[in-house]
């Protein structure tokens, strides 16, 4: 097995996956796999598991035909941005036959990768709901904490895969519309931005209503869209997304007792896209609120929250430093 784009998502992902006898190969950027191959990793979560894995326990590399030529199961984790990139190097080198998972943000990856795949890998669609920080320790080795909680969906409808991936730390079950479920994931990470630009840790971010209320008014404008486009997103935890705009408005005490699970998430979780700016990366805007002004776009649907929000995190970009630390009122463009 092996795991496309191993960042944080893709080893704690990996990790697991080997700590529970799997044989997996990472393949990643250089300066992670050397410190996986030098130290091995820690592997910890939100519920209190902590747990080391060897350096000899899973191969690291940043050798795609060595990661992808034997592997029977490829678990794709790359950034959107780089899909189409990772889907050539494995039409290039995974065995014919071989499975082809996107556990990835963002809406059209699977198809980008059955563009390039269709005659040669079967892919599957899937999403993982949890945040992962990423840090080193004093010896170097690599640390991924689980910091929110959720169970990882994949397409139903492959043998044994949902078996060979439920392992402990990475619960799997599989889900018969992940065309709905990847829309409703999206839904919720398009608070990946306001978190990015505030530099709050989420559960700051998240208990505060003015914060809500910014990522309210951008999931009603996506829900508009999502109409327009006869799209219709899943259930987000058993609640139709079009109540979650309204339990995010609601006032701060009502929604810690309304909302507490949401609020379950390790004190210091940020989201991937803050990540990004600190490390001076682009980030997956173009895939998340990109996405929904892109589509606002052909069915001529207004969504001017989407849009300012999408606009600031690129000038983030732009200025290539770190997240720029923003209130609520600056985002909503009323000034300091």
């Amino acid at each position: 097995m092996a795991v496309a784009g191993a960042g944080s998502i893709g080893c704690y992902v990996g990790g697991c996956l080997a700590l529970a006898g799997r044989h997996v190969t990472l393949l990643g950027r250089p300066a992670l796999m050397a410190a996986v191959h030098g130290a091995g990793m820690r592997i910890c979560d939100l519920q209190g598991g902590d747990r080391r894995l060897a350096a000899s326990a899973l191969a690291a590399t940043t050798d795609a035909a060595a990661a992808l030529a034997a592997a029977d199961v490829i678990v794709v984790t790359v950034k959107s941005g780089a899909t189409q990139e990772m889907a050539g190097l494995i039409a290039r080198h995974a065995r014919p036959g071989a499975v082809v998972i996107s556990l990835q943000n963002g809406i059209g990856n699977v198809d980008r990768l059955k563009a390039q795949l269709k005659h040669k890998c079967t892919v599957i669609g899937g999403m993982v709901p949890f945040n992962v920080v990423q840090t080193r320790e004093v010896d170097g080795r690599p640390r991924f904490h689980r910091a929110t909680s959720g169970t990882v969906l994949i397409g139903a409808g492959s043998a044994g895969l949902r078996a060979l991936l439920d392992v402990p730390g990475v619960a799997v079950a599989e889900h018969a519309d992940m065309q709905g479920v990847q829309w409703a994931k999206l839904l919720l990470n398009l608070n990946n931005a306001l978190n990015a630009l505030s530099s709050l840790p989420l559960v700051i971010e998240l208990s505060d209503r003015r914060w809500r209320r910014l990522l309210a008014a951008q999931i009603d404008e996506a829900l508009a869209v999502l109409k327009a486009s006869g799209i219709r997103p899943a259930p987000i935890e058993r609640v139709p997304p079009r109540l979650i705009p309204c339990i995010l408005k609601l006032p701060d005490a009502v929604f810690r007792l309304a909302a507490r699970r949401m609020l379950a998430i390790d004190p210091e979780a940020r989201s991937s896209m803050w990540e990004d700016l600190e490390r001076r990366r682009p980030t997956e805007i173009d895939y998340l609120q990109g996405a929904i002004v892109d589509l606002a776009a052909k069915v001529g649907v207004p969504v001017p929250m989407n849009a300012r929000i999408a606009g600031l995190v690129r000038e983030a970009e732009a200025a290539r430093g770190s997240s720029p630390r923003l209130t609520p009122e600056q985002v909503a463009g009323r000034g300091a």
